[in-house]
């Protein structure tokens, strides 16, 4: 037990800081090759941030666990929203000026009930997996042609700042780069490693921690990014960080782990519980940040108080439906 504590623990501090030397090598590299700002922003900072997510999910389900990687793609999109979202409007109000992001939004959306129609039957076959793969390399082929399309956005100009206090060679981007994945793949074989094994030991299911434990964990990296943005007045990262998060989450850290394990049989409480949190949770989002009654989007601290109680609540609930299982 305490073992597995400790490794959950270790494999948590490694994954954010891998993750976020990862993100920075990427970033540092894209840049020095010439990558448009706006593209760095949208493809390597929004894939960086789900790479935990990615590669536990694909650890997980390689290791015959895939409703930990289930678990742990919605847990990671409620936490997205809810928590980072709601604690980054806490430290400072969330402004939404990016075309970008608003048109991100809508699809979002889509894909959101999209994966609710794949959950109805209770099941993600090989075939639904690849399906998924092949709607996040649509996503990313429909990034770079708005990216290449858009002349000027302030997303782009945020990240354009952010990119400047990055100062790294193009031999150091590379290094960090590799250097940070290789971590992020050993620190999540630990995380899962731990995390299933706290399972076994309190006899609940992998879906549960992957739901809360996991989830949690491996979107610190978002956490971090989200309000160190806010608190410098980049409210478009902030959000940007999540929108992507989200969207690659269900296509991609869903898709990898089906694909390499399909699910016959799912929980119906994914369904009727964990993705209409979520859907609702998205909802919640789209309005806030198209500001359908204020000419601008934008999450005060209040409704970021009330994402954070919607955290809280559901994690409760997650909690007691914990301990009467075990």
């Amino acid at each position: 037990m305490i073992l597995y504590s400790l490794a959950i623990i270790a494999g948590f501090a490694l994954l954010v800081w891998s993750a976020d030397k990862f993100v920075e090598g990427a970033a540092s590299t894209a840049k020095h090759l010439g990558m448009p700002t706006l593209l760095i922003g949208i493809l390597i900072v929004g894939f960086g941030t789900s790479a935990p997510e990615m590669v536990v999910s694909a650890i997980a389900a390689y290791e015959g666990n895939p409703a930990l990687a289930l678990g742990n793609a919605i847990g990671s999109n409620i936490v997205n929203i809810a928590l980072i979202l709601g604690i980054t409007a806490l430290v400072a109000p969330i402004a939404v000026h990016s075309k970008i992001i608003k048109k991100e939004l809508p699809l979002l959306l889509v894909i959101v009930l999209f994966s609710g129609y794949l959950l109805y039957d209770g099941s993600l076959t090989f075939i639904e997996g690849i399906i998924l793969l092949v709607g996040f390399f649509s996503l990313i082929a429909w990034s770079v042609f708005s990216a290449l399309k858009t002349k000027s956005d302030n997303f782009a100009n945020e990240m354009n700042d952010e990119l400047e206090e990055i100062k790294m060679s193009l031999k150091q981007g590379i290094f960090w780069l590799v250097l940070g994945l290789v971590l992020l793949i050993a620190s999540s074989r630990v995380l899962v490693w731990g995390a299933v094994g706290i399972a076994h030991e309190f006899g609940v299911s992998d879906l549960i921690i992957g739901l809360t434990i996991v989830a949690l964990g491996t979107s610190l990296p978002e956490l971090a990014a989200s309000v160190i943005a806010a608190k410098k007045g980049e409210h478009d990262i902030a959000i940007g960080n999540v929108v992507g998060s989200n969207m690659f989450n269900i296509l991609a850290v869903i898709g990898i782990a089906i694909v390499i394990t399909p699910m016959q049989t799912i929980s119906s409480e994914v369904l009727n519980r964990d993705w209409i949190v979520m859907l609702l949770l998205t909802l919640a989002l789209f309005v806030m940040a198209y500001g359908f009654r204020a000419k601008q989007g934008k999450i005060n601290r209040i409704e970021g108080f009330i994402l954070v109680l919607v955290y809280i609540a559901y994690n409760s609930y997650l909690g007691y439906f914990l301990t009467t299982t075990i």
